[in-house]
């Protein structure tokens, strides 16, 4: 079984669990709790090894869990889950889990995601805008994340899936020149 398909069971059964009618703990809580360990996690390269490593036995590693997640404030659930990593050895994965959580909880809720690359930083009364478009393009809700993109010299274009929504200059310009190749 590969590194992802792992991460996807993970991520599965942690949406198994935040999902369900009787979990208080919502998936927003949940990705928020899990990268703020993420990062504390990355700020140390020694906690990082320290908790990847064979050598350091699992409870001294649940041990420095339970104070972390003590000084986090984090959810009973988002303890357990870490423990569980740490048991089956996958707190290396962390990063993966948590991207395929989160597209896991999306599709279970009714979203899409989109990717929204633009030439300039988006005002909001745009980003709302284009929110409305891709919703009714697609019949789903829709979380965008955006990114600037110094390729491109004006307009947007958005990736839902394997479908691209093309409102770039650039775009704009190779339809305008289709057309005019295909009338002469």
């Amino acid at each position: 079984m590969t590194l992802s398909a792992v991460a996807a069971r993970y991520a599965n059964a942690l949406a198994d669990v935040v999902t369900a009618s009787a979990s208080t703990l919502s998936a927003e809580q949940t990705v928020a709790e899990l990268r703020a360990f993420e990062a504390t996690l990355k700020e140390s390269a020694e906690l990082h090894n320290a908790l990847t490593t064979p050598a350091v036995a699992g409870s001294r590693k649940r041990a420095v869990i339970g104070r972390i997640a003590d000084l986090l404030k984090l959810s009973r659930v988002t303890r357990n889950f870490l423990f569980v990593l740490i048991d089956h050895r996958r707190i290396a994965s962390l990063g993966e889990i948590i991207a395929l959580f989160e597209e896991v909880v999306d599709a279970r809720l009714g979203y899409a995601r989109a990717e929204v690359r633009s030439a300039a930083e988006l005002s909001e009364a745009q980003r709302s805008t284009l929110n409305l478009r891709l919703e009714r393009l697609t019949g789903k809700r829709i979380r965008m994340r955006f990114f600037i993109d110094p390729t491109l010299i004006g307009g947007a274009v958005a990736r839902i899936g394997s479908t691209v929504y093309d409102g770039s200059v650039r775009g704009q310009l190779a339809s305008l020149e289709r057309r005019l190749t295909a009338e002469a």
